[in-house]
């Protein structure tokens, strides 16, 4: 399973506006933005690697004025993190991924006071990741450049949702990568502060989960920040699979 899951990595990576191929690893450039959550590398699963192709790969980002990070599923690299932490990298977190297909898929309370929808305008993709960025702590503007990644993601085949209140506020939302391979990653599952304790994020997460699955996706993967989201995650289906690391060089 780690293999399918990192392989779904690389694909996504690859379908980038402007992906960057070091040997063993591909860089998902894209030129809009310069995150490090959006700018990072992973390697090929089982590919050799050597203290060359990473010194080539920070290279790489450099030429690219972005911050040398990245993102994989530990086992598919085992000796990775040695070269990487040898070169300077410093781990930015491990954390347990989760999983679920079709047959563990619960279904949550029905909710009373949202309803939860794909955004199907441009102002609608803006209010979903404007309530994103300020379930997050961020910026609560959503930038032009954010919602066309939204909307390419959508006409690639992606999922979004937004939960939407009766009296049309959206209250949060998530989303999924366009599959490869029959796997895709959920992310983004973010409820803004009002709303709460409500059941909110269990209804979303399960939403693009089912979306997925009636489009013929096998697998479904996210990962939990912390035991509150654990705990959501698992009553909607998923269940702990594997580890990932996240790693960058300042």
């Amino acid at each position: 399973m780690d293999v399918r899951i990192q392989q779904s990595v690389v694909a996504n990576l690859s379908h980038r506006p402007a992906p960057v191929e070091v040997g063993p690893f591909v860089i998902g450039m894209d030129p809009t933005t310069t995150s490090p959550h959006i700018n990072y590398a992973t390697p090929r699963p089982g590919a050799a690697i050597t203290a060359a192709d990473v010194t080539a790969l920070v290279a790489a980002f450099r030429a690219a004025d972005r911050k040398p990070r990245l993102e994989y599923v530990v086992s598919c690299a085992p000796d990775l993190e040695a070269l990487l932490t040898a070169a300077g990298f410093v781990v930015e977190a491990r954390h347990t991924y989760l999983l679920c297909v079709p047959d563990t898929l619960a279904a949550p309370p029905a909710l009373d006071r949202f309803g939860l929808r794909e955004p199907a305008t441009d102002p609608e993709r803006t209010a979903l990741i404007s309530a994103q960025n300020e379930a997050f702590g961020g910026d609560p503007v959503a930038s032009e450049a954010d919602v066309a990644r939204l909307r390419r993601t959508q006409d690639a085949g992606g999922v979004a949702v937004m939960a939407v209140t009766d009296d049309g506020t959206c209250a949060g939302g998530g989303g999924a990568v366009p599959p490869t391979g029959g796997v895709s990653e959920v992310a983004g599952i973010a409820v803004r502060t009002p709303y709460r304790r409500q059941g909110l994020a269990g209804a979303i997460t399960a939403d693009i989960t089912r979306r997925l699955f009636d489009r013929e996706t096998e697998i479904a993967w996210l990962e939990a920040s912390g035991e509150d989201s654990w705990r959501v995650y698992e009553r909607v289906g998923y269940r702990p699979a594997g580890e990932r690391l996240y790693i960058a060089l300042d």
